[in-house]
């Protein structure tokens, strides 16, 4: 079944300007999105497209480049972000950048495992090209003059790009059928699989070497179809039951907990800030730890 099949069962079969096929007319057009977003289609077409380009350092060494939209055009990927995408449906596997998902959701769905796999897209927004966007556009309704026009506010170089608003939730949504071949994967060898973002987790109930070695092979295969390379060298990671498993940042081998050593730094940092002493973390910082630990406490079960 191809992308445009998919969501258009996704959808319901729908009428003739639904599905965006050829034989089912030209889809929707500027007036359409003009009314969808709620702005004045001169308006929409006047909106220019800027990007500031800056690097931030990666965990793991390297560089990252962001390209961060210019304030009008950051304001319409939000609205195209809010009143566009927002309600079209993402595949179960997809935690990131989803309402009512988190780190913790994910990590949740691999806990207590004896096997889990870790691996990890290469270049996974710049990977993510303007023609399978187009496509998924396509499929869901709109037709060539709003394509261009949809195309040209979230596209940058010929990808998705790291820094606009709707970056995030296209990735998603483009790679549903990605997800689904990748859940039906993990389903045939007795594996749970998540994604979230560019990471990818299978984890396995009993360890079975054939059923490691076919997850890593089969998502290679997989991955291939839509354009993505696997860091196969730095980032695949096979932990088992007598080794420390984190999904996400959060340690799964018996339920979802922070790592130890950083529950006993966060105590410490507690202490120091009790008693007056120079901590390493200001009142505010904590204040996000607490948070992310409440929810950890309330999503874990």
């Amino acid at each position: 079944m191809g992308l445009v099949d998919l969501i258009r069962r996704l959808l319901g079969g729908g009428g003739s300007r639904r599905a965006g096929g050829a034989d089912r007319g030209p889809g929707l057009g500027l007036m359409d999105l003009s009314r969808r977003l709620r702005l004045p289609a001169l308006d929409l077409q006047r909106v220019g497209v800027h990007y500031d380009e800056f690097t931030i350092p990666k965990r793991c060494g390297g560089a990252r480049k962001i390209l961060a939209p210019a304030p009008e055009l950051k304001a319409l990927q939000r609205r195209i972000l809010r009143r566009l995408l927002a309600r079209l449906r993402v595949h179960p596997a997809a935690m990131g950048f989803e309402r009512g998902r988190s780190i913790v959701t994910n990590a949740r769905a691999h806990a207590g495992s004896a096997v889990v796999i870790h691996m990890d897209i290469r270049d996974f927004f710049g990977s993510t090209a303007t023609g399978r966007v187009r496509e998924y556009f396509t499929a869901i309704g709109w037709g060539s003059e709003a394509v261009y026009l949809l195309l040209k506010w979230t596209m940058a170089d010929g990808h998705l790009p790291q820094g606009a608003p709707t970056s995030p939730r296209l990735s998603n949504l483009v790679n549903y059928e990605m997800d689904t071949r990748l859940a039906a994967l993990a389903e045939s060898i007795g594996a749970v699989y998540t994604r979230y973002a560019d990471d990818l987790v299978f984890s396995l109930r009993t360890d079975r070497r054939l059923s490691v070695t076919s997850a890593i092979r089969g998502t290679k295969a997989i991955l291939d179809d839509y354009g993505y390379r696997l860091h196969l060298k730095r980032k695949l990671s096979i932990r088992r039951r007598h080794q420390r498993q984190t999904v996400t940042g959060l340690v799964v081998n018996d339920g979802v907990a922070l790592p130890r050593e950083t529950r006993r730094r966060l105590r410490a940092v507690e202490h120091h800030l009790r008693t007056g002493r120079t901590a390493t973390l200001t009142p505010e910082q904590l204040a996000g730890w607490r948070a992310l630990m409440a929810m950890i406490e309330r999503q874990r079960a």
